[in-house]
């Protein structure tokens, strides 16, 4: 009977390894897959040094002219008498190349922002995913630039659960805690993704991916959402969030 017990045990140990082994392949899979759309959106003077300047994370959409991105990482007003202008920056086939981009549309509500190569410059899209099928639970990941350029055109991928869906804002005990921008949100609630994955400051604007199609479900947020949800904590929790893609789906369906 013993025997028999750790016969199960050890055909138990294998299914589980053979199971996590299928699973890492085939988020090694999927990572090849994104990497060539996952781009650095910065900006570029050539009179600065250094003449790139890091932003935040982004992706391809649409037809590959497209990028998507947070709002709050383009919001630096751009030094326009030195020709400062808006750029991604990726790695493709061993080279780092650089392509100027326009702003084309923006959802402040939401903080979401695409933007519009310029030229004949085209990357690799994404596939938009349905957020409304999101279970808590649910295997994710997310691939950017948490320390910007500092180590080069590498994009770091991230990987961890959906924690929690829950309301932007929190409503606060007391009304004294209330900000005048959390009143607004107040006014027009909406869900966001919690995640239990650790996000840096250079990842906003990341994709949030399911790790076996790559189909995207969700924008990471490192700042916008977080000071909704967390502006009453003294000392930030640094959870990470990410802004459905649903609404990335309405801004691309007003694109011209």
């Amino acid at each position: 009977m013993r025997l028999h017990i750790i016969r199960i045990f050890a055909v138990l140990i294998l299914w589980l390894q053979f199971g996590q082994t299928q699973a890492d392949e085939v988020l090694s899979a999927t990572i090849a897959r994104v990497k060539p759309s996952i781009v650095v959106v910065g900006s570029f003077q050539k009179t600065r040094t250094p003449r790139g300047l890091f932003l935040g994370t982004g992706f391809a959409v649409g037809d590959g002219t497209l990028i998507a991105t947070n709002a709050h990482v383009i919001s630096k007003e751009k030094d326009l008498s030195h020709k400062e202008a808006l750029a991604i920056f990726v790695r493709r086939d061993g080279k780092e190349e650089m392509a100027f981009a326009t702003e084309l549309k923006v959802d402040p509500v939401h903080d979401i922002a695409v933007l519009k190569l310029a030229g004949t410059a085209r990357l690799t899209p994404m596939i938009l995913g349905d957020a409304g099928q999101v279970k808590e639970g649910q295997d994710i990941a997310f691939t950017g630039f948490p320390i910007g350029m500092v180590l080069g055109l590498y994009p770091v991928t991230h990987q961890g659960i959906i924690s929690a869906i829950s309301p932007t804002v929190i409503p606060q005990l007391s009304g004294k805690l209330l900000s005048s921008d959390m009143l607004k949100r107040l006014r027009e609630p909406y869900d966001v993704f919690q995640l239990d994955a650790t996000a840096y400051p250079g990842n906003s604007g990341s994709p949030l991916y399911d790790p076996q199609t790559g189909s995207v479900i969700g924008i990471i947020n490192k700042v916008f959402v977080q000071e909704g949800k967390e502006s009453a904590i003294t000392k930030p929790s640094g959870i990470t969030y990410a802004m459905p893609v649903t609404y990335l789906k309405k801004l691309l369906d007003n694109v011209d």
